[in-house]
């Protein structure tokens, strides 16, 4: 079995004050939740003082992103042994990165393997764009960011990667996909990549989430399904009582 994982991605948002009020209110209730991952992913500025309060709870800490190089002269960067720091996990490929920021596939990969030798555990987002899926790519396009992004990465164990399948479209909209349709996606797509790279005792203890839109109202629906492994939760986990409902629905 699967452990569900829950993780809040607070991306631009939350002062390092605020994070500390938000997780005062989550310790004590997700304590009190078992048989469930919690985690959260707040801001670089904020992972210090978090990992503090968090260190003797049971939640833990994961950054939003990571540098591809390891050291150096690069303004504006974290390193993924400056992250490890404080976290368990790192976010890397997330569509706002892809779009925004003009990751590659091949970028990501370096991530992943930065992550790797730093001990963390990379939470990959994978996700196709609505033109994407218009045309039919759906299939296309998340076995080749799986296969660039990890092909040649080591794994010992399944506990040391995350997958998070994202629609772009689905992420920020209200909009969110059909439940059935993205365990079917998981079974008859992502899982067999994996496969194809660690084999099936590795490939089948990985955990998929879904991520776009997740909020207490349909959270359900997608933990119900046998292939989807927990949620990436964007804008439901900046409020304590819509993210503690969303974990809640994992019991």
């Amino acid at each position: 079995m699967r452990l569900p994982l829950i993780a809040g991605n607070w991306k631009m948002n939350m002062t390092e004050t605020e994070g500390i009020s938000l997780v005062r209110v989550l310790i004590p209730r997700v304590r009190a939740l078992p048989g469930v991952e919690v985690l959260v992913c707040p801001p670089f500025t904020a992972l210090s003082q978090l990992h503090k309060l968090l260190i003797s709870s049971p939640i833990q800490l994961g950054a939003q992103n990571i540098s591809e190089h390891e050291a150096g002269a690069y303004t504006g960067e974290i390193s993924a042994r400056m992250a490890a720091e404080f976290c368990s996990h790192v976010i890397l490929g997330h569509s706002e990165r892809r779009a925004y920021h003009a990751e590659s596939d091949r970028s990501i990969h370096h991530k992943i393997q930065m992550a790797r030798t730093a001990g963390l555990v990379p939470i990959l987002c994978v996700g196709e764009s609505l033109e994407e899926r218009d045309a039919g790519q759906v299939s296309s396009v998340l076995s080749r960011q799986l296969r660039r992004a990890l092909e040649g990465i080591p794994l010992s164990g399944p506990q040391e990667l995350v997958i998070a399948y994202e629609p772009v479209w689905a992420i920020g909209t209200g909009r969110s996909a059909d439940p059935e349709d993205i365990s079917e996606l998981v079974a008859n797509v992502i899982r067999p990549s994996l496969v194809g790279l660690w084999g099936e005792n590795i490939s089948q203890g990985i955990r998929v989430l879904y991520g776009g839109s997740v909020n207490p109202g349909n959270a359900m629906s997608f933990f119900s399904q046998p292939e989807i492994d927990g949620a990436l939760v964007g804008g439901a986990s900046l409020e304590a009582e819509k993210f503690l409902s969303v974990i809640e629905k994992t019991q």
